[in-house]
């Protein structure tokens, strides 16, 4: 059974207690006046969160919530600091963002494997009475306590990392598409919303180029707004650098082209403008069941005068499919290689 994606979470953090110094004095039998002795608490350790490629969804977080690191250790006689807690580690999936959820603030953006982030630092430990001797008071009764360590709410929201992202209306056939690309296998069928997650993929050409697609669940008008499941999925297109708009052809398509590549790119506008903004390669999709094709050729004509790179294929037969992995790669690599603001 496959596990609900769950792609936010907010988590209580809590850094551990610096450990207390303590009151202590020397007494050893050739030393009997050899002063003050408490040792320093240890420092609490600290809450990090670990970025790491093993995860994929922040379901560890939808039923626990609240995390503490462990507290320091008291200091002890004759000097001894007391050990340093732990740090307690929380793994997350690469792509994740740390917001302080009281601010909005972002306290890191996780994108590499083993990227660390520390949420919640530990309190120092007390000094012990040792610290505090001086010539008029050279047995001080008196040491610090540990201090608390710090604590927060935090926001996790996971934004996959994706060199491409497919948009499209449900039904596109941006699952079964994806499943051409690369080694996929999302699941798929004859219904709206047949994706409830996003899928990620690796298309390879050959051992040096490859680029990592992801599948966005199908945008409706009104999806900015959070209609239909579009709304929860839109900030996993904001890292992608290129955008595979793919819109359905075929003689039984519900929306006509025109008509669905304009209410998916309002919906993109509408949530960010940053979106809109990315280039996009228009694909149409389900050629094999479009009776007469010099609709294509109208496509074309009619995209290629806006400004956009056109291509067609069937996701279903295979059609096209090759060329549209090199125009893919040709396309990433401008969009990569072009100076900043001029794509």
């Amino acid at each position: 059974m496959r596990s609900p994606f769950i792609d936010r979470a907010k988590i209580y953090v809590k850094g551990g207690r610096g450990g207390d110094g303590i009151v202590a004095f020397l007494r050893e039998k050739y030393r009997p006046k050899g002063g003050p002795a408490g040792g320093d608490g240890g420092k609490g350790g600290d809450v990090v969160l670990v970025a790491t490629s093993s995860k994929h969804t922040l379901l560890d977080f939808k039923y626990k919530r609240h995390f503490k690191a462990e507290r320091g250790e008291h200091g002890k006689g004759k000097n001894q600091k007391g050990r340093d807690g732990s740090d307690l580690l929380i793994y997350v999936p690469v792509g994740t963002i740390v917001r302080d959820a009281e601010s909005n603030e972002i306290l890191c953006d996780l994108t590499e494997e083993g990227q660390r982030c520390v949420v919640a630092r530990g309190g120092r430990g007390g000094r012990g009475n040792a610290h505090f001797a001086t010539p008029t008071n050279q047995a001080p009764r008196y040491a610090e306590p540990g201090e608390e360590g710090e604590e927060r709410w935090v926001i996790l929201e996971l934004k996959l990392i994706a060199d491409v992202g497919i948009v499209g209306l449900p039904n596109a056939g941006k699952s079964t598409l994806l499943s051409r690309l690369t080694k996929a296998r999302p699941k798929v069928g004859d219904y709206p919303f047949t994706t409830l997650t996003p899928n990620l993929g690796v298309m390879e050409l050959d051992e040096t180029r490859r680029l990592v697609l992801a599948d966005i669940p199908g945008l409706i008008e009104n999806a900015h707004q959070g209609a239909g499941l579009g709304h929860e999925f839109l900030r996993h297109i904001e890292r992608t650098k290129l955008l595979l708009h793919l819109i359905d052809v075929s003689d039984s398509r519900e929306v006509e082209p025109l008509e669905a590549f304009e209410l998916v790119n309002r919906e993109l506008e509408l949530y960010s403008r940053e979106l809109i903004r990315k280039p996009q390669i228009v694909v149409a999709n389900k050629i094999d069941a479009l009776s007469d094709r010099s609709l294509l050729k109208e496509l074309r004509k009619e995209f290629e005068a806006r400004g956009y790179t056109f291509h067609a294929v069937s996701a279903a037969t295979g059609e096209g499919i090759e060329e549209l992995k090199e125009l893919l790669w040709k396309k990433y690599m401008e969009v990569e290689n072009a100076p900043a603001g001029k794509v």
